[in-house]
């Protein structure tokens, strides 16, 4: 089996700051886990939320299956994600602190063949933190190619 599925959510280092990381399960159809496996979803938009002590995903975009038929899903439903209770206790108390959100971060497919969810607990980036990752970026990239020999 091949489980090379790595999406990543590139924009999210950019525009939040990551405290915690969590691995969650995803309650999906059977179209969306061969659409997943086949690397068809974008995790740009997505974001958490909690409602009624269970974590929801909200956004992410798995396309539909090219082979589901009348079987296909909503691409852009509400996903349930699985943690135990407590990891949900912990992120709903964070949640009540000003300013932070969870986002997901990656989207895997593990050994057994599960898809995973790497999502974050995040606070937004101010826009003078953004410049200075930027700057940052640029300097470790001019480093890098003055050090190259020649």
């Amino acid at each position: 089996m091949n489980n090379t599925i790595n999406i990543k959510n590139k924009k999210a280092s950019f525009l939040y700051e990551l405290i915690e990381k969590f691995v969650a399960g995803m309650v999906l159809t059977g179209t969306e886990i061969k659409s997943v496996r086949n690397g068809k979803a974008n995790l740009v938009d997505a974001y958490c939320v909690m409602i009624e002590h269970e974590l929801w995903v909200k956004n992410l975009n798995i396309s539909e299956y090219f082979f589901g038929s009348y079987n296909n899903h909503n691409p852009r439903r509400d996903r349930k994600l699985l943690l135990n209770k407590k990891e949900l206790d912990k992120l709903e108390r964070k949640l009540r602190d000003k300013g932070l959100t969870i986002i997901p971060t990656r989207l895997f497919v593990n050994e057994k063949g599960y898809a995973k969810l790497q999502i974050a607990l995040a606070r937004g980036k101010k826009r003078f933190d953004k410049r200075e990752d930027i700057k940052q970026k640029d300097a470790k990239r001019e480093m890098d190619r003055l050090k190259k020999p020649r």
